[in-house]
């Protein structure tokens, strides 16, 4: 199964992040529009990715909820009608959350790194390193935490989780405090 070393934070904002992120980068920007479907799942997340291009997959990927490096196994899946598997899965399995965000992608290295504005959320940062199938994980944690301090994250900026749980706790506050 493919994996990565993912981590995410939370920037004050997308703009001010770019003049730094650019020019270490080998490609991008490449800006990306993403509607996500989270389904119920036992064994990790299931999601269903569209993409403003007409682009859509199937994702399935696990990894820890923690605010450190943390290594995801995923598998996708092209999806070629995309509204009709989103029903299918919610009838079948149950819908718990959706997530809009654009999002900037840059290539630096084996590293994907993404500037998103995540709808009714905020501006983060996400750095998927790669791994080769014989490499450890601690050969991509210690390019997270290089490309972290490149870009000047705190580790107090790191959050754990996914935007689907961060947006389920930010309703879930919001209707408490009704």
């Amino acid at each position: 199964m493919p994996r990565n070393i993912d981590i995410k934070a939370a920037i004050p904002s997308v703009e001010e992040l770019i003049p730094k992120v650019a020019p270490i980068a080998d490609h991008g920007p490449v800006e990306l529009v993403q509607d996500d479907t989270f389904f119920t799942c036992e064994t990790g997340r299931l999601k269903l990715r569209v993409l403003s291009t007409g682009e859509s997959r199937l994702i399935f990927y696990r990894r820890a909820d923690r605010k450190e490096p943390k290594e995801s196994f995923y598998l996708h899946l092209p999806v070629s009608q995309p509204d009709s598997m989103r029903d299918l899965l919610a009838l079948s399995y149950g819908q718990t959350g959706r997530v809009h965000k654009s999002r900037l992608l840059f290539v630096a290295g084996k590293a994907r790194i993404h500037l998103d504005k995540v709808t009714d959320l905020g501006h983060f940062l996400e750095i998927e390193v790669a791994l080769e199938e014989n490499e450890t994980s601690e050969i991509g944690v210690d390019e997270a935490y290089r490309l972290l301090k490149r870009l000047g994250i705190d580790q107090s900026q790191l959050i754990e989780g996914a935007y689907v749980d961060l947006l389920a706790k930010k309703v879930a506050t919001q209707a408490g405090a009704c």
